[in-house]
Parts: C-alpha cells; sequence; structure tokens
C-alpha cells in the first residue's frame, strides 16, 4: 500500500463556513457565576429518583412520550403540542433544519444566544442581523423593516441573553402579524424568573414556538432537557426531523420530580430575585455600569480591562463570563446571579479585584 498520505473526505461546503462555538468550560470548580445555570443545586426529589434507578433500566431505550403528556399537562396544552428535546440546543437544531432552506432568512436581533446563529449557518438560508441600540432594547422597527417574504425563522429570546432585557408581549405580537409566513421563536429559558409568558399563543396562533429549558432554574443542565411547544401541524414536521430517543432515559426519569417540587422552584427563583437586587446596589455602590435585567444574570461594563477583571475573579475562584465578542458589547462582562449567599460572596471578590486592577470606571 501507498505509503503515501493522501487528501482524506472533505466535508460540504457549507460546514467549512459554518459558524464555530467553543464553550469556555474547562476547569469549572468554584463558584459558577458564568454560565446562567442553578448555582446551588436540583430539587432533592430529583436525586431520590436519579437513585432509584435499576441497571436494567437503562439497558432499554428512552420513551419520551409519557413524559410529554406529563409536561404537557403542566403547560396547559396538549401532548401533540409538545416536544421534549435534548436541551434547547437540540431544539433549536430541529427548528433550523425543519424550515431553512435555499433562499430563506433568518431574522435575529443581536447580541443574543449564540446557538441562532451557529445552527441557522449549518443550512443554506441566509443570516440577517439587526442591531439594537447601546441601551440593548429590542430593535422593533428595524426589525420589522427587514421583514421579507424570504423570512422564514425569527429567534426571540425574552428575556435576552446576555443583555437581560426583554420584548413586550405587545411588540411579539407585532412581529408575529408581520411575518405570518415565518417561525417566530420565543426562547424563554428565564421564564421562571421573569414570569411573563406567550405560551398561551400556542395552537392559537400557528406561527408562534415557543422553547423552555430546565437546564436554569431547574438545575438540570447536565441532563439536557428542552422544550418546544408549537402548533400541532408545525410539530408534525419538527417529530420528523428529531432522533426518536436523543432525550436520555435519566432525564426523562426525573422530569415528573423536578417539575413536581414547585415549592422548590418558587424558592430558587425568590431567592436569585432577592440576590439580583442586593447585586444591582452593590454594582452602584461600585459605581459599575449595568443594564436592568429581568433574568438570572446582570450585564455589566468593565471596559478595557475586561478579561484582566475576569482572571482575577478567577484568581478567587469565582468564575463570570467575558462578552466582549458579542455584537455591541465591547467590554462588556456576564456576570450569573445565583443565590444571596453566592451572590454575597462574588460582591466581595469583584471589590477586590477592581481593587486590584486599578480599574478607573467607565472613564478607564
Amino acid at each position: 500500500m501507498n505509503s503515501v498520505r493522501t487528501q482524506g473526505p472533505q466535508p460540504r461546503e457549507l460546514i467549512r463556513r459554518m459558524r464555530e462555538y467553543h464553550p469556555p468550560l474547562g476547569d469549572r470548580s468554584g463558584l459558577r457565576l458564568d454560565f446562567n445555570e442553578n448555582t446551588l443545586a436540583c430539587s432533592p426529589r430529583v436525586l431520590e429518583v436519579l437513585g432509584q434507578i435499576s441497571r436494567a433500566e437503562l439497558t432499554m431505550y428512552p420513551e419520551r412520550e409519557p413524559a410529554e403528556r406529563l409536561i404537557a399537562d403542566h403547560l396547559k396544552l396538549k401532548p401533540a403540542q409538545v416536544l421534549l428535546t435534548n436541551g434547547v440546543d437540540e431544539a433549536i437544531h430541529v427548528l433550523c433544519q425543519t424550515y431553512l432552506g435555499a433562499g430563506d432568512e433568518v431574522l435575529l436581533p443581536v447580541p443574543t444566544y449564540s446557538m441562532y446563529a451557529v445552527y441557522a449557518s449549518g443550512t443554506d438560508a441566509k443570516l440577517v442581523e439587526v442591531q439594537t441600540d447601546a441601551d440593548f432594547r429590542f430593535p422593533l422597527e428595524a426589525l420589522l423593516a427587514k421583514i421579507t417574504p424570504a423570512t422564514k425563522v425569527i429567534a426571540i429570546a425574552n428575556p435576552n441573553s446576555p443583555t437581560g432585557q426583554v420584548v413586550q408581549r405587545d411588540d411579539i405580537l407585532r412581529v408575529v402579524e408581520a411575518a405570518p409566513q415565518a417561525v417566530v421563536l420565543v426562547d424563554e429559558a428565564y421564564f421562571h424568573f421573569y414570569g411573563q409568558t406567550v405560551i398561551d399563543l400556542v395552537g392559537r396562533v400557528p406561527n408562534v414556538i415557543v422553547m423552555r429549558t430546565f437546564s436554569k432554574a431547574y438545575g438540570l443542565a447536565g441532563l439536557r432537557l428542552g422544550v418546544l411547544a408549537a402548533d400541532e401541524e408545525q410539530m408534525r414536521w419538527m417529530r420528523r426531523v428529531i432522533s426518536p430517543y436523543s432525550v436520555n432515559s435519566l432525564a426523562l426519569a426525573c422530569l415528573p420530580a423536578a417539575i413536581g417540587d414547585q415549592a422548590y422552584i418558587d424558592w430558587y427563583a425568590d431567592d436569585v430575585l432577592a440576590a439580583r437586587g442586593e447585586f444591582t446596589a452593590a454594582l452602584d455602590r461600585m459605581d459599575v455600569r449595568y443594564w436592568p435585567s429581568e433574568a438570572n444574570f446582570v450585564l455589566t461594563h468593565i471596559g478595557p480591562s475586561h478579561a484582566e477583571f475576569c482572571r482575577a475573579m478567577r484568581e478567587r475562584g469565582v468564575l463570570v463570563r467575558d462578552r466582549s465578542a458579542d455584537p455591541g458589547c465591547d467590554g462588556c462582562v456576564r456576570i450569573t446571579i445565583g443565590t444571596r449567599k453566592h451572590m454575597q460572596r462574588g460582591v466581595l471578590a469583584m471589590e477586590e479585584c477592581l481593587r486590584e486592577i486599578e480599574w478607573m470606571g467607565d472613564a478607564e
């Protein structure tokens, strides 16, 4: 056999052009204020379920339908209107594969969650981004002006990440009405910290799709579990795209316990909201600029010292997320809001870091 190495199989040109996403995970020991996760723990009921799962149960393929009936009842929807997914990332991937093709357009207000653009770039569709203003307010009029007959997907994170800003219901309805040919995805990943929803539109308005996750308030990021809610006709096509076994048995087994412990979720969300108020008050005292947030995180403006600040925080065992590479976010650092106890530790570390780097405020 010829020992000269030849060029191996090559990916499609589309994949060569596809956007890459490299989560800065690595060593995450310490206080996790970087990925908007639950910073404490999931419900103790979930751990009880995990401890009862037998070895024999793991030999079987997972069956998502019983859990979908349960979550449908929890969301006051029909089982045919919900689809459990392997985290919301799979949900976005399924949506893009279902609705996007050559000549189509995806409309995104930016900055926003990175995976919309990543999965959209894995199709032949064109990505159209609409930049927010300096206050990161939802660019309603500019977005409406970009809608064309080719617009097939519009993604709205509400609250938005990394900014924490929200979109009013009337503004969402204006987008929905202006683009009846397009799927309008309303990503409600941070619903438990905001409390407002448009899930009541599912089944009444055919182009509205709502997405939720169990990675945030529920504290199940490691189990990878999300849910799509959509009109039955739209759901029929997305079920055709998704893998029948993509949601693992452990996640499905834990779902009833997670949604059944509403008292735990209410306690955690309330503690986070109280912590958010205390944390923003501390930011005011430190004269750190930030944007009002309706989620479990706050976007701060550190300025040119953003990378140095993140490093200094890590050295003190507190992880935060540098968002300077996001559109319009130069110098910004996003800080997850955890429990009050966790945020008290975060504030102390932040005060020390700002002194260490000799931070001069926005005038730096």
